[in-house]
């Protein structure tokens, strides 16, 4: 049974002022082209949101250079929560955002104006030339309770099987953060296998940074709160052969606790969708591409399920998306 990992699709980011944010990520983070607007009802989501049907608005968003978007989601018919204790890195869940870049500042971690932490990680993969510099998403920083329990989970199911860094201590670069200061063990993940089909080359290679402070005990960042609540809400894995996925997490024991089983719309885009949580309840979400806008004003769409999952798009078609980059403010 075989399926493929084509890259990291997108970081959610729960938010209050949806357009706001995105003409911040746009203006000073190169998140420029709009792949989809949409406002609709999280029918499937439940199970994350009190058993209520929620209302939202989502927008996607993506930088050219390269690297997975950012979905950032507003509720519409609920005002969201801010995390209940203050953020400390090694909370459980998603901590910080790691942003590919080509040209490194001073400063390596930054703070977006809501509290969401960003990593700018040096990095020379390039899929268009913006002549910004910033990428996009090139992976996170995930806070975990049992380090050996969660590198499994990411390794046999995500295929993280190539450890960059393990080591212990207290480090210099997290002391600006929130909880810096203490005793970490960081394993630093990226992946052996080059495969990849779709937007597999948009997206980029990918990395996984797991965290366990070793002084500390943390409670989960959405514990009492729900999913789309403000902050970090999943990290999506852009994924071929959702099947056989769903198969090999059943068989090591995580089973999908959301899946929409068929072709879901979300606004010009569709495809299939199922979420599962990692060892400490962080949300996993995996995406198949079904249809994608690529020249939307024309009626140009691209239909995935009827190319080889494992070959990429050639890539003057994914180019094409530039015609979606926004330049003046939603």
């Amino acid at each position: 049974m075989s399926y493929t990992i084509n890259g990291i699709q997108q970081i959610g980011i729960g938010v209050d002022d949806a357009k706001t944010v995105f003409n911040w990520y746009k203006n000073n983070l190169g998140f420029d082209i709009l792949v989809f607007e949409d406002k609709s009802e999280a029918k499937l989501m439940t199970k994350y949101t009190n058993n209520e049907v929620m209302r939202r608005y989502a927008l996607l968003s993506m930088n050219m250079l390269g690297g997975g978007g950012i979905e950032i989601w507003q509720f519409t018919n609920r005002t969201p929560k801010t995390q209940i204790k203050p953020f400390k890195l090694g909370d459980l869940g998603i901590n910080v955002m790691k942003l590919r870049t080509t040209n490194i500042g001073e400063k390596t971690y930054i703070e977006d104006p809501w509290g969401n932490w960003i990593h700018l990680v040096k990095d020379d993969y390039i899929f268009c030339d913006t002549k910004r510099g910033q990428g996009g998403v090139l992976g996170a920083i995930l806070g975990v309770s049992n380090m050996e329990k969660s590198i499994e989970f990411y390794s046999t199911i995500f295929g993280f099987d190539k450890v960059c860094l393990d080591a212990v201590g207290v480090f210099k670069e997290f002391k600006e953060l929130p909880g810096g200061n203490s005793r970490f063990r960081r394993v630093l993940l990226s992946r052996s296998e080059k495969k990849v089909g779709g937007f597999g080359k948009l997206f980029g290679p990918i990395q996984l940074e797991l965290i366990q402070d070793l002084d500390n005990v943390h409670s989960k960042i959405y514990k009492d709160r729900l999913w789309g609540d403000l902050g970090y809400i999943h990290l999506c894995f852009d994924v071929a052969g959702m099947d056989n996925l769903k198969k090999a997490s059943e068989r090591i024991g995580y089973s999908f606790t959301v899946d929409s089983s068929n072709s879901f719309n979300m606004g010009e885009a569709a495809g299939r969708f199922g979420y599962i949580e990692d060892p400490d309840g962080t949300l996993i979400e995996m995406v198949e591409t079904h249809k994608v806008p690529i020249l939307k004003k024309l009626g140009i769409f691209i239909n995935l399920k009827k190319r080889n999952p494992e070959k990429p798009l050639p890539n003057w078609i994914v180019k094409a998306m530039k015609i979606h980059r926004k330049v003046e403010d939603l």
